[in-house]
C-alpha cells in the first residue's frame, strides 16, 4: 500500500476504535497463524516500512503485539525456553499456548508494537534516523497504514523483554546484541482500508 498524505485527524473516539479494530484484527490473523498455519507469521504481521514521504525503507518487518501487563507472559515464555533445549519442543509449547487463548481478548493488548532486529541490521538505525515511520499491514483484503514513532528499547524495558522472550521460543539462534524498536502509533493519523 502506498503511503498517502491524508487530512482527516481522528479525535477521542474515532481514533479509539481505529486502535481497537487493528489490535482485534492482529489478534485473530495470529491466532489463525497459530491454529492454522503451525506457527508461519502471516502477511499482516509483517508490515512493509515506509518513510512519511513514501519511500519504502524495508518490504516488511516482523511486528510482535504484547500484553498490555506483559510480565507475566514473559517470565512464562522465560520459562518455556530455559526449560528445554528442544528447539522443537519449544516450538511446539509456544504454539499450544498461543492458539488456545493468548489472543483471544485484543483489549488485554497494549497498543505499542515491537520488532527484534539483528545487532547489524541496517533498517534499525535507518528508522531511528527517520524518528517516524509509516507501518502498511495488509492482509485478508484489511489494510492500515500506522504512522509511528520509533525509539530503541533499553535491554530492562518490559517490552524489550516480552519481544526477546518471544522472539527466542520461535528462534533458538538469535545473536548477541541484538535490538529491540518500539513502535509507538499515531492513531489520530491512521489511514483503514477494509474489503
Amino acid at each position: 500500500m502506498a503511503c498517502r498524505a491524508s487530512n482527516i485527524v481522528r479525535m477521542g473516539p474515532a481514533a479509539e476504535k481505529v486502535r481497537d479494530d487493528f489490535l482485534h484484527w492482529q489478534c485473530r490473523i495470529r491466532q489463525m497463524a497459530m491454529r492454522d498455519g503451525a506457527g508461519r507469521p502471516s502477511p499482516g504481521m509483517r508490515p512493509a516500512v515506509h518513510t512519511e514521504d513514501g519511500a519504502e525503507l524495508h518490504p516488511g518487518i516482523m511486528i510482535v503485539i504484547h500484553k498490555s501487563e506483559p510480565e507475566h507472559t514473559t517470565s512464562l515464555f522465560r520459562h518455556q525456553v530455559l526449560k528445554t533445549q528442544d528447539p522443537v519442543e519449544r516450538w511446539e509449547k509456544a504454539i499450544e499456548h498461543m492458539a488456545a487463548g493468548y489472543f483471544q481478548k485484543s483489549a488485554e493488548f497494549d497498543e505499542r508494537l515491537t520488532a527484534l532486529f539483528g545487532p547489524a541490521a541496517p533498517i534499525s538505525d535507518a528508522m531511528l534516523n527517520h524518528g517516524r515511520v509509516q507501518l502498511n499491514f495488509a492482509e485478508y483484503g484489511q489494510r492500515f497504514q500506522l504512522p509511528v514513532s520509533v525509539l530503541e528499547l533499553p535491554e530492562h524495558h518490559p517490552l524489550y523483554q516480552s519481544t526477546y522472550w518471544h522472539n527466542r521460543l520461535f528462534n533458538p539462534n538469535m545473536p548477541a546484541g541484538v535490538r529491540v524498536l518500539c513502535f509507538e502509533p499515531d492513531w489520530r493519523r491512521a489511514q483503514v482500508e477494509a474489503a
